[in-house]
């Protein structure tokens, strides 16, 4: 991988803003090596500059040695870009989010937009592969910190919740001419995690994505509604009420983040898989596979993925009513109970590549770069600085994602970053936002430009934003001229590696019907696979002629091209039994999983040799197809375990492990008492033992929560002890009207509990003398459960004003963190810390021995680090690839400005009096459950819930309060940020 620095091959002169100041730049090439000449700044850009490092590592790219980047546009041409599209005419499309979080940046501070964002056409005029015209296509008001944008012919597709808006030019003279709201209902209005950008796919339909920043109620214009949600709320003021468990017209639950599909009329919304917790791009190559990136929790999961028709992708509970928080079992890591991999039901996450902030997406499928490149799945992670690449791998019925650092500011993207005593690395501002493929196959990479990201914030005051063109080194790549009047120009068009410009071919083809089979069919023979795939779903339009074509390619020898013709005639083809019968032997599991798929809607008594044959085709092994068969028996577990009966040993202790799989796939309820049988059975191995109990767990029946109440009885502690927790966490959903708990396992409190409420009962009492109320709010406030009851009291306004001084001179050395945070709200801090500053804490050398020390003493009890601490709050062993260090140091200094989603805390109180504060990670109608701050959970019955509110105030305390120094807060970012 080599270092370029922009254009090395030819004499330029380039204007680089470093946080809105120009340096200005001449580069050559000299002796194979790259040359900078700098010209230095003006001298008030001198005194303002804050933010610079060595000016040969400032604005280079590292990237394959037999390509080279160069800088196409910047601003003043655009700012802040989201996302980009390419039109026909080789025109890059630039979706602004200059207003981006008003309500957390102050606006006055920085470059604005009063009359809404703005969408962006950028153009090489003159084909020097630099961009030199600008101009505004459309500003709008409904357009609020957009995040998705899709040209396709005169229609511009624009992303902004509550809305997917689509400005048509139809005069041709870069102004609309018509807006029009496509859908709406979407929720995250100036949210990240919200409505996505749509992409052309290669059937002539749609697909696009939303983040879990519900509720999405969406109605289509055939009047189909989409109901999503979960119990994500926060992240804006705007996104106040989401629920899961919502149900849509087909009779699902969808939940969490949404991959969708919807005709160009708009009818025909369907969801295609669900259950992310921020997508925030889908790519869809050829053969019609769907590959989404995704955000995490904490910083260390997060993924990017291939898509099954259908699948749930594991954020949520399968309800939405709980965070992966709530549903963590006993010794399962992050990443493992962050996407619920070890659930039936949820596809594998493919890969987890850690810490980041992905965002856009495409899958390069030109020849333009070279051979080698194509069918490349690129995937820009703006919190890592820097483009993953990756060659899906066929691995059964899924695909092996092997990961790549394409194209990044640093040689190695996990390496150390480092910086002097007071300049920052600007190498972390690189920041892609979306990566796109020109109508001359170049890449062209957005570069959002910002110290940080996520979080709702932006640094950067003057909204710099630059876009990159990638391209072969030494090859003055040309963009054709597109001209789709003619078959030939249409074919043309459908070769274009610019994938939504495609569409302009597909369309007119698809217009002429069969009598273009024949010069359709002739990109069968292409050498180029996704031509030949595009083919396939063409000709699947062009009529009984062209559908014959298609059904000879079910006998191809290429597995890739039998699933593309599945796919296609599945969408034409009436009979899908009949389709599915022709291909549900077929030596390929890839296309008995597109088999499986297709037969989730059909009912068991269609469909039952299909299904039984689906099932025992399953190797054992193969997680991928074997949620596929999980799909095909959605909602008919039990009809399909009925008909495989026969042929599975009576004795389940005699099962295999593709048997055992199987049923802890379906886990229908009437094979309780088999899986505690399994689970009772010395002669299994642990693994298998622990398998059965998660079937169990999973079924919603009377009898497997008496068979895992049985289970906590067994002399067996390991068996019983996670037979205790499932029957606990249980009780709190999907259990919770199966049995009377309180009979089979009332709950205790315990002694300090009990003492803490006999206390407030007291305290409540009118008859209770003033200068006794005294001492029992002193003696309350010394304790964590006494200190959270006057919380409780204070938020409800239950407590007398004249008690308030004497609690705040001892509520503040309560010994529980989460009690000193919440009084900060109601209780007046007594000798109030001097502030401490960034400025001063900068120009400070870190010791990282002695930052290990202040984070044990500190920080250890909510936050990990290597070996270090606990999972209550997010985990930090990786925080040095998301953040340098004055965004990190910001982050502690400022630990509400920018909450991380989910970790929002609550105050909750129930009708005897307690007090519960910390995360909300489950809400459900029969119970809540929240993760206080010493990471226990607690289940409170929603009939005994007299208050909850949610706070944008951080669990975590200021610095200040906590007593730290300047120089201890030095030493603690010089050891969170050196790698473990």
């Amino acid at each position: 991988m080599k270092a370029t620095i922009l254009n090395p091959t030819r004499l330029l002169s380039t204007s680089i803003l470093l946080g809105g100041l120009s340096w200005w730049s001449i580069q050559l090439q000299q002796a194979g090596q790259p040359v900078r000449l700098l010209l230095e700044p003006s001298e008030p850009a001198r005194q303002s500059i804050t933010a610079a490092t060595d000016s040969t590592d400032s604005n280079r790219l590292y990237l394959p040695d037999d390509l080279e980047a160069t800088l196409w546009a910047e601003a003043p041409m655009f700012y802040n870009p989201t996302n980009i599209d390419v039109d026909a005419r080789g025109r890059i499309w630039v979706t602004e989010a200059v207003n981006y979080r008003n309500f957390n940046n102050k606006p006055e501070t920085r470059l604005d937009h009063p009359n809404g964002e703005r969408v962006m056409i950028l153009e090489d005029t003159d084909g020097d592969g630099k961009a030199d015209q600008s101009k505004v296509y459309v500003e709008d008001k409904d357009l609020v910190s957009p995040l998705g944008i899709a040209v396709i012919g005169n229609k511009t597709i624009v992303s902004a919740a509550p809305h997917l808006v689509i400005y048509t030019d139809e005069n041709g003279d870069d102004k609309p001419d018509k807006k029009e709201i496509f859908l709406t209902g979407f929720g995250g209005l100036d949210h990240d995690h919200s409505l996505h950008a749509l992409v052309a796919g290669p059937d002539g339909k749609w697909y696009f994505n939303t983040g879990n920043a519900g509720p999405h109620t969406v109605t289509d214009k055939a009047g189909w509604t989409l109901r999503s949600g979960s119990l994500y709320t926060g992240g804006t003021p705007y996104n106040k009420l989401n629920k899961g468990n919502m149900v849509s017209d087909d009779g699902r639950v969808w939940v969490g983040g949404l991959a969708l599909r919807i005709n160009p009329d708009g009818t025909g919304l369907k969801v295609l898989g669900h259950n992310f917790r921020n997508n925030y791009e889908t790519a869809i190559d050829s053969y019609g596979n769907l590959w989404q990136n995704d955000n995490d929790d904490q910083v260390v999961a997060c993924r990017t993925s291939w898509l099954m028709e259908g699948g749930n992708m594991g954020y949520f509970s399968q309800d939405g009513t709980r965070y992966w928080q709530g549903d963590q079992r006993p010794g399962q890591d992050i990443p493992t109970a962050h996407w619920h991999q070890e659930d039936p039901g949820v596809i594998p996450a493919g890969d987890i590549s850690g810490a980041g902030s992905p965002t856009g997406m495409v899958f390069y499928e030109g020849d333009e770069l070279g051979e080698k490149y194509r069918g490349l799945l690129l995937s820009a992670e703006a919190g890592r600085n820097v483009i993953f690449s990756y060659k899906p791998e066929p691995l059964g019925a899924g695909y092996r994602m092997l990961r790549t650092d394409f194209i990044s500011t640093f040689a190695k993207v996990d390496e150390d970053y480092k910086w002097n005593d007071i300049k920052e690395d600007v190498r972390k501002w690189f920041r892609p936002s979306d990566v796109a493929v020109g109508t001359d196959g170049a890449l062209y990479i957005a570069d959002w430009f910002d110290p940080v990201v996520g979080g709702h914030q932006m640094k950067d005051p003057k909204g710099y934003g630059r876009i990159y063109r990638i391209t072969p080194k030494g090859k003055n790549l040309k963009k054709p001229e597109i001209n789709t009047a003619k078959t030939k120009g249409q074919i043309q068009a459908v070769m274009n590696p610019a994938i939504n410009v495609r569409m302009l071919g597909f369309e007119k083809l698809k217009a002429q019907g069969d009598k273009v089979v024949k010069p359709v069919a002739t990109l069968l023979n292409t050498p180029n696979p996704y031509h030949r795939a595009r083919a396939v779903w063409l000709l699947a339009q062009l009529g009984p002629k062209g559908r014959r074509k298609v059904e000879e390619l079910l006998k191809s020898d290429q597995a890739d091209l039998r699933v593309t013709a599945f796919r296609a005639l599945k969408q034409v083809e009436p009979d899908v039994i009949a389709l599915a019968r022709q291909m549900v032997d077929d030596p390929s599991p890839a296309v008995r999983r597109e088999v499986a798929i297709a037969l989730r809607d059909v009912p068991f008594e269609q469909c039952r040799d299909l299904l039984v044959k689906l099932a025992n085709h399953y190797d054992g092994l193969d997680r991928f197809y074997l949620e596929a068969v999980g799909l095909a028996a959605d909602k008919k577990e039990e009809e399909l375990y009925a008909a495989l009966k026969p042929l599975i040993p009576s004795n389940p202790v005699q099962w295999d492990q593709k048997t055992a799989n199987l049923i802890w796939r379906l886990h229908p309820g009437s094979t309780a008492e088999l899986m505690k049988q399994r689970a009772m059975a010395p002669s299994l191995t642990a693994e298998a033992r622990k398998q059965a109990m998660v079937a169990l767990g999973f079924m919603k029946d009377p009898a497997a929560a008496r068979a895992m109440v049985e289970l906590t009885k067994l002399d067996d502690k390991t068996v019983a002890e996670q037979a205790e927790y499932w029957a606990s966490f249980r009780r709190s959903n999907d259990w919770a009207m199966l049995l009377n708990w309180d009979e089979v396992m009332p709950p205790k409190l315990s002694e300090a509990e009990q003492k803490a409420l006999a206390l407030r009962q007291k305290l409540m009492d009118e008859y209770t003398p003033a200068e006794d109320k005294l001492k029992l709010a002193k003696e309350l406030a010394i304790s964590p459960e006494g200190g959270k009851l006057l919380v409780g009291l204070a938020a409800e306004k239950k407590l007398a004003d004249n008690l308030k001084p004497a609690i705040s001179e001892v509520i503040f050395t309560n010994p529980d963190q989460s009690v000193r945070t919440m009084a900060g709200d109601y209780f007046k801090r007594p000798n109030s810390s001097t502030a401490l500053s960034l400025k001063n804490i900068t120009v400070l050398t870190g010791n990282e021995t002695a930052g290990l020390t202040v984070f044990k003493t500190t920080c250890a009890t909510c936050h990990r680090h290597g070996e270090q601490g606990k999972d209550i709050g997010p985990e930090l062993t990786k925080i040095h690839q998301k953040f340098d260090r004055n965004g990190l140091l910001d982050a502690i200094l400022n630990p509400s400005a920018g909450l991380a989603f989910g970790y929002e805390p609550w105050l909750v109180t129930t009708k005897n009096g307690q007090t519960y504060y910390g995360f909300l990670i489950s809400d459900g109608q029969q119970a809540l459950v929240i993760k206080d701050a010493g990471g226990q959970k607690h289940t409170i019955p929603t009939a005994q819930v007299a208050s909850r509110k949610q706070y944008s105030t951080s669990l975590m305390p200021d610095p200040a309060s906590l007593g730290l120094s300047e120089q201890q807060l030095a030493d603690l970012i010089a050891y969170l940020l050196k790698k473990s």
